[in-house]
């Protein structure tokens, strides 16, 4: 009977050999040399950030980019199949072909472009929309040949989207929002303004003022499937959030404050995030750096917070786990004093607290700029 109690014992533990052995969650991060370190390097590296395997924290590829692209953010297309990378230095759109193993960077000229921010995809996987906050215009792309089509640029009065950064696309009603933030040079002369553009035009409809002067709107991202359509701004220097809701009977928006993050002693809200059920609100804030966590199964307009968890300095960008269990916080805002702590913070869901930090990258001197699932856990429906 103990033998065989033994020998069932030891098959089950062969049985869960395998899975232990193979379990992974993969996520894409850029990076760069903190400031003064030479020589200086940046890179795109892929990581296994499930907190249960293993191989946490280690890098799977490494796959270089030039010292000076000062690469910043990361966009899937819609289907997954390439992953464009934006830089704020030399070459301002990359692209990474996901079919294509083993993984390769390759050059998109835009030379329109200048200071590339943030991108959006139309849902016909003909389009693409690119920001340009050094030359304050918006750049729209061929989806498939990634060929520029038409540059939105600022009218004579300089008065349309000054230093672009933040776009969001909503194409039941054909608009695109765009946010005004700082001049690129030396974060200066913020923004505080927000543009709608007719997404099928490029034409420049209407532009609001959001927030106090110097506001700096950063980012503005719709809500999928909200009715009526609702879109998040966040003014970074400001420190609130604001919520955009489309008025049909008068095809435009009216933009009032949602939250201020000084009730939680929070300040430069960044990214926005929504889970699959697109009841919960996500915001990081990157000073002193934390997840803030939303309740808007009531009201999108008056999000309730539920929690705002630690993380780092400078936290910015967040994948989750498919099952919704973790969220993964990137922590570095710009290489910017106490906002560049260069770790990834690991936030269990269910405890609402941090359980684990993947120092990789911070151990080797370098700042993680940005974090995004390979396909394969990526649900990410927003951006």
């Amino acid at each position: 009977m103990i033998k065989k109690t033994i020998t069932n014992a030891l098959c089950s533990l062969l049985l869960l050999a395998p899975v232990i052995s193979s379990a992974e969650m993969l996520a894409m991060v850029n990076y760069e040399s903190k400031p003064g370190q030479m020589p200086r390097k940046e890179g795109i590296a892929i990581i296994n950030v499930d907190p249960d395997s293993p191989q946490f924290g280690k890098i799977i590829n490494d796959l270089p980019l030039p010292p000076d692209a000062v690469a910043h953010h990361i966009f899937y297309n819609k289907d997954l199949s390439k992953a464009y990378i934006t830089a704020l230095g030399n070459g301002a759109l990359r692209f990474i072909d996901m079919k294509r193993k083993p993984f390769q960077i390759e050059d998109i000229s835009v030379p329109e472009c200048q200071v590339a921010e943030d991108m959006v995809f139309t849902s016909d996987k003909k389009t693409w929309y690119l920001t340009c906050m050094g030359s304050s215009n918006v750049i729209v792309g061929d989806a498939q040949t990634d060929k520029v089509k038409q540059v939105i640029a600022a009218d004579e009065k300089e008065t349309f989207i000054k230093y672009p950064h933040g776009i969001g696309l909503n194409e039941d009603i054909n608009r695109i929002m765009v946010t005004s933030t700082v001049r690129a040079s030396d974060l200066g002369d913020p923004g505080d303004s927000v543009t709608v553009i007719e997404a099928t035009t490029g034409k420049v409809l209407s532009t609001h003022k959001v927030g106090g002067a110097g506001s700096s709107t950063v980012e503005a991202v719709f809500v999928p499937h909200a009715n009526p359509p609702l879109a998040y701004v966040n003014t970074m220097f400001e420190g609130k959030l604001w919520a955009a809701t489309w008025e049909k009977n008068h095809h435009g928006f009216d933009f009032q404050p949602a939250y201020d993050f000084a009730d939680v002693k929070q300040g430069v809200p960044l990214e926005i995030y929504f889970n699959q059920k697109h009841d919960k609100l996500f915001i990081t804030t990157a000073n002193p750096g934390a997840l803030n966590i939303f309740d808007i199964s009531e009201s999108l307009t008056k999000p309730t917070l539920i929690k705002s968890i630690p993380t780092a300095g400078g936290a910015h960008h967040v994948v989750f786990s498919p099952d919704e269990k973790y969220a993964i916080v990137q922590n570095s805002f710009l290489n910017l004093p106490n906002m560049d702590d260069g770790s990834i913070s690991v936030i269990d869901l269910q405890k609402m607290e941090k359980i684990k930090s993947i120092d990789t990258l911070k151990d080797q001197g370098f700042k993680p700029n940005c974090i995004v699932m390979l396909p394969q856990w990526h649900t990410d429906d927003a951006h």
